[in-house]
């Protein structure tokens, strides 16, 4: 591989990466978040570097889905590349059964949003018995 091919590889190599993150593509998320349960709380984590809690996130939770909306806007002034995500982004996850959207809390610490969402506990499932006819 000569010097040419080399750099005009490196250069295609941040388009191509581009071109595989963006969500209309492959199904992938600008926001990238981490679900799990701590007691009787859903918690979602997501990464969302650089942003300003009050005016760039906004966090919503109906009808079952929790949706985590942010926009970043670009800095104006020459650049020589940047690999930085600038616009709107979304990821919106469903919620588990019992999940109490009325009291959901988010905080914002180091780039990382971390919501919390507490879960009705239904008890023990009841049996439910089934009856029979005859022909």
């Amino acid at each position: 591989m000569t010097a040419i091919t080399r750099r005009r590889a490196r250069a295609v190599l941040p388009e191509l990466r581009e071109l595989f993150d963006r969500s209309w593509l492959f199904g992938a998320n600008a926001v990238h978040v981490e679900e799990y349960f701590d007691d009787e709380t859903y918690v979602v984590r997501a990464e969302l570097p650089g942003m300003d809690a009050e005016r760039d996130i906004e966090v919503t939770a109906s009808d079952g889905v929790l949706t985590i909306s942010a926009r970043r806007e670009e800095d104006k002034h020459d650049k020589r590349r940047s690999e930085f995500r600038y616009g709107s982004f979304a990821r919106s996850v469903r919620l588990p059964s019992g999940a109490d959207v009325d009291h959901v809390t988010a905080a914002y610490t180091n780039g990382i949003l971390d919501v919390r969402v507490p879960v009705k506990c239904g008890g023990e499932p009841q049996r439910v018995p089934v009856s029979t006819t005859e022909h």
